[in-house]
């Protein structure tokens, strides 16, 4: 497969249907920072000292593929080929994600303050991660208000931002990282 094919060369890209768009629409927008959170979290799975959260970030990137290709594929057009030839979002993975969060919740400390985003580099990166799934997370609340993306990314990505932020101060609580709690002005 060619890396390059010159037919993004003017500013348009196609979704996963075939249908030409331009690199700033809404669906580009929305995927591409998918796409951009599935490097974030990349980074931190790279910087991690622990290998055994590695099988469990791995899993979440591999399903913000299903959420790339389910945003790429218009939720108005279930009946083309493309629509059929995809898997979407169901809530399984959201329910997943909230398993995985009581069960690290469990091991922290509870929050008495909000706590400044930092820590470890990989917990940092992991915050990276979190704020970029929010952005994420706007960009679809408008595609799935106008009915174009299924609502089941919506919430994976709502309960995502959590698990990121959970995992995070994991990471700084099994290194030894003591939070610093944000007390205001």
């Amino acid at each position: 497969m060619k890396i390059y094919t010159k037919t993004g060369d003017k500013g348009e890209s196609s979704l996963f249907n075939g249908k030409r768009v331009l690199k700033n629409n809404e669906y580009m927008e929305a995927y591409g920072t998918v796409d951009e959170l599935n490097a974030a979290i990349g980074l931190a799975i790279s910087l991690l000292k622990h290998s055994d959260l590695r099988p469990l970030l791995e899993s979440i990137q591999k399903t913000l593929f299903v959420v790339g290709a389910d945003l790429a594929t218009p939720f108005d057009d279930e009946t083309s080929k493309a629509a059929k030839a995809i898997q979407r979002m169901t809530d399984a993975p959201t329910k997943d994600l909230e398993a995985m969060i009581d069960s690290f919740d469990a091991k922290l400390k509870p929050l008495k303050n909000f706590v400044l985003p930092g820590g470890t580099q990989a917990s940092s990166a992991l915050h990276l991660a979190r704020t970029i799934c929010r952005r994420a997370e706007r960009l679809v609340v408008g595609l799935c208000k106008q009915g174009k993306a299924n609502s089941e990314i919506l919430m994976y990505l709502n309960r995502l931002s959590d698990a990121l932020f959970v995992v995070s101060r994991y990471l700084n609580q099994c290194e030894g990282y003591s939070e610093t709690p944000w007390k205001g002005f």
